[in-house]
């Protein structure tokens, strides 16, 4: 059963436009990467009512797909440049069909 992640993001202050193209440019370089590991989508949102803020809402194939990738270090060394754009740590909710 396929899952959805829903990843809060908060940019240092003013620097949402910086964290967005950074984000675009890491997708885009490993998009492909992923959906051979499980990936299915990914699409982020502004919040609204926070200049600082994104929401990234993916989907991924397992649970098990994603903690793979997010355990691989690989993975912290690419976005070590998302990482150091955020005010603070980013919440990651997985939620799964009732």
């Amino acid at each position: 059963m396929s899952i959805k992640v829903i990843v809060e993001l908060k940019a240092a202050p003013g620097r949402r436009d910086e964290l967005k193209a950074v984000l675009h440019t890491l997708l885009a370089d490993l998009r492909s990467a992923l959906k051979e590991r499980g990936s299915v989508d990914s699409s982020f949102y502004e919040v609204v009512d926070d200049p600082d803020a994104l929401v990234e809402i993916a989907e991924w194939e397992t649970a098990a797909a994603r903690d793979a990738v997010m355990s691989d270090p690989a993975t912290a060394e690419a976005m070590a440049p998302v990482l150091a754009l955020l005010a603070g740590p980013f919440k990651a909710t997985v939620v799964q069909p009732v």
